[in-house]
């Protein structure tokens, strides 16, 4: 019994404190890579924030178009669509063309799309059927413009083609 209270002593003046140093540098290993982490996920999810945002931004444009086709057909509204290209008023950039409640936080504007001059046009094929050169047709390009992002300094662009068949 004496023999084993020796060695106790023995080996407690010889322990130098290796484990203490292992383990601190263990812990401090095991912080630095939950820090790398915690920065990768911030990163991911600043990503997947800024996705939404645009998937959110092009969904708002799509349906400003939607609002604006259905604004000029919609029944007792002025249809600029149906008038004869000399006499409407494109481009139009007037902000009735969406609604005054409009939240899109969306601008748009309608053109003349492909025709500089301003001439009736015929009609792009299709399988209606008519008589040739009984039509006219104007083609419109509705575009809409649509700022995303922090201060909004990206901009979304939706263009969206419209045929309107006039009778010569």
């Amino acid at each position: 019994m004496v023999d084993s209270i020796r060695n106790i002593r023995i080996l407690k003046d010889t322990q130098q404190g290796a484990v203490l140093i292992v383990s601190l540098i263990f812990l401090i290993s095991l912080t630095a890579v939950a820090a790398a982490l915690m920065q990768n996920t911030t990163s991911d999810m600043k990503m997947s924030g800024a996705s939404e945002e645009k998937l959110v931004a092009t969904q708002e444009a799509v349906s400003a178009i939607d609002e604006v086709i259905y604004n000029q057909v919609a029944p007792g509204q002025t249809n600029e669509f149906a008038k004869p290209l000399v006499v409407a008023n494109f481009p139009n950039t007037d902000q009735s063309l969406l609604l005054p409640g409009t939240k899109t936080g969306a601008t748009a504007s309608v053109d003349v799309a492909n025709n500089d001059l301003r001439l009736e046009a015929d009609c792009p094929h299709s399988r209606s059927a008519s008589s040739v050169q009984v039509f006219t047709c104007n083609v419109l390009r509705v575009q809409v413009n649509r700022n995303y992002g922090r201060n909004n300094v990206n901009t979304i662009d939706v263009n969206s083609g419209v045929a309107q068949q006039l009778l010569k």
